[in-house]
């Protein structure tokens, strides 16, 4: 049926490499504009306004034509049956019964129930235990032949071994891999502990069920000595990472403490020794502990995307230097019509991870769109920051940073925690360093005690003495006392939000 049809041709679709623009532009409403959207489409992507279809789900209008302009735009697949088999995996699911349940795309060949098929990726083998086509539900078929596109059940007991772009093909009977197979490479990475570290057995539990249908998901045990036992997470974006945050509070019932995200950035060794160490010339980082000292290191790398940024004209002047300020290096300006401009920028992927989404729409009310994509690696003036109390390092609160911006964001941290440690009996130095270098620095003043409340008139120097004798105790407690940072402190300034 039609139905079946259209998921396969989708799908061949974006084999093709067909663009199909979704645009949101409520036609049923009254005060919708299609013409103008046709105008910015035409000027966009140029496809011609009268080659666009006015749309409404709400309403049904032309939901029909769209399903066949996909049939009748895509040409039939060019594939044999009598060729060996060579099946694409396109996505994959897992099923607590059935076990992994992965879609196929076939190349060549066809595939039925008992047939022996290995992984070009893996080297598994695996027997098939059921095929199927999408309609769009799994409706179970005898066989799957060449240019079908549908599903398959072989036994596979995690979503690892079912990598989307891998290549299927029977055994004995080997065949090229298809083009263009990459694993799945996390670019944004954060700590996630357990508020309570009693749940830190029931959070381990929901990670692993949560992880059986994300495998592009990698986790690391982790350990702080502020936040307790935990994992350091990666992720592909930061929409992957609230999304999968919020399943661990919705689906399972876990509140955790999600630290700010980072990315992983790369190192170029120049020493022999650390070379050797690793047995490669270059390293990521993806945690600041791991950074490199730069005697060592001849480049640090930093991973950058292309944004684009879609804006009414009136808030051009704002989002600009907001880019300038984030280190962005402007590409392209358009201008979609006359009110609507399109900015692309090259950003450090570092400079948006955290803020800038919110910082965008906040400066033009709520009007701006962003969206980005991976545009590799740059060279960058790259320093780890060290936050001390009272001399001591805090291993948590280290952080990788632009040489540009380590005096203002040192300042913000001292200024942060000062706030947020309460005073103790011994006055506390909170310091923002680079190497043996101070860049900032707050005092936290001491509580203190009046020792000579019960000194009434008498010698002066009796008074002096209980004054000197409490200093030099002040002087041994600071020296040898440590800092308590309560858990909360850690959690905001690991978090960075953004000061009210």
């Amino acid at each position: 049926g039609i139905q079946a049809q259209t998921v396969a041709n989708f799908y061949l679709a974006f084999e093709a490499q067909l663009s199909i623009i979704p645009v949101i532009n409520k036609i049923d409403l009254k005060n919708a504009d299609p013409e103008r959207v046709e105008k910015q489409i035409e000027k966009l992507f140029d496809i011609p306004t009268d080659e666009c279809i006015r749309i409404s789900a709400k309403q049904g209008t032309n939901v029909e034509k769209v399903l066949q302009k996909v049939i009748e735009k895509i040409p039939p697949p060019q594939c044999n049956t009598a060729d060996p088999l060579k099946a694409l995996v396109f996505d994959s699911t897992f099923d607590h019964y059935r076990g992994v349940i992965a879609n196929i795309a076939l190349f060549g060949g066809e595939i039925a129930k008992g047939h022996k098929i290995v992984s070009a990726h893996t080297k598994k083998r695996y027997e098939v235990n059921e095929v199927g086509i999408l309609t769009p539900d799994e409706q179970p078929t005898h066989k799957l032949y060449a240019g079908q596109v549908g599903y398959l059940i072989a036994g596979m007991k995690e979503v690892a071994e079912a990598q989307i772009g891998d290549t299927l093909f029977l055994y004995k009977q080997p065949v090229e891999p298809l083009p263009g197979f990459k694993s799945a490479k996390p670019m944004v990475f954060a700590g996630m502990y357990p508020i309570d570290q009693t749940e830190y057995n029931n959070l381990k539990s929901a990670l692993e069920r949560l992880t059986l249908n994300d495998s592009s998901v990698t986790v690391h045990r982790d350990s702080s000595l502020a936040l307790g036992a935990g994992w350091r997470l990666g992720f592909l974006g930061l929409l992957h990472m609230e999304v999968f945050n919020q399943r661990l509070e919705q689906e399972y019932n876990m509140s955790v403490i999600l630290t700010a995200p980072t990315v992983p950035y790369k190192a170029v060794l120049s020493s022999a020794k650390l070379i050797k160490e690793y047995g490669k010339d270059q390293i990521t980082i993806i945690n600041p502990a791991q950074f490199p000292d730069k005697l060592s290191v001849s480049e640090y790398l930093e991973p950058t995307v292309l944004g684009t940024i879609v804006t009414p004209h009136e808030y051009i002047g704002k989002i600009i230097t907001l880019c300038q300020d984030r280190r962005a290096v402007q590409k392209d300006m358009l201008y979609i019509d006359e009110n609507r401009v399109m900015l692309k920028y090259l950003f450090p992927l570092n400079e948006i991870v955290v803020d800038f989404y919110d910082a965008l729409k906040s400066l033009s009310s709520g009007y701006a769109s962003f969206d980005y994509e991976d545009a590799g690696y740059q060279s960058a003036d790259l320093i780890k920051m060290d936050i001390l109390l009272n001399g001591n390092p805090v291993e948590e609160l280290a952080t990788i940073i632009h040489n540009d911006k380590a005096h203002a964001a040192g300042k913000l941290l001292c200024e942060r925690l000062k706030e947020t440690i309460p005073r103790q009996l011994f006055e506390i130095a909170i310091q923002a360093a680079i190497g043996k270098k101070i860049i900032a620095r707050e005092t936290l003043k001491a509580y203190r005690k009046n020792v000579v409340a019960k000194c009434y008139g008498g010698d002066i120097t009796r008074r002096m003495k209980l004054l000197k004798r409490q200093a030099e105790g002040k002087r041994l407690m600071r020296k040898i006392g440590n800092v308590e940072v309560p858990r909360d402190a850690f959690i905001r300034v690991l978090k960075r939000e953004t000061d009210k």
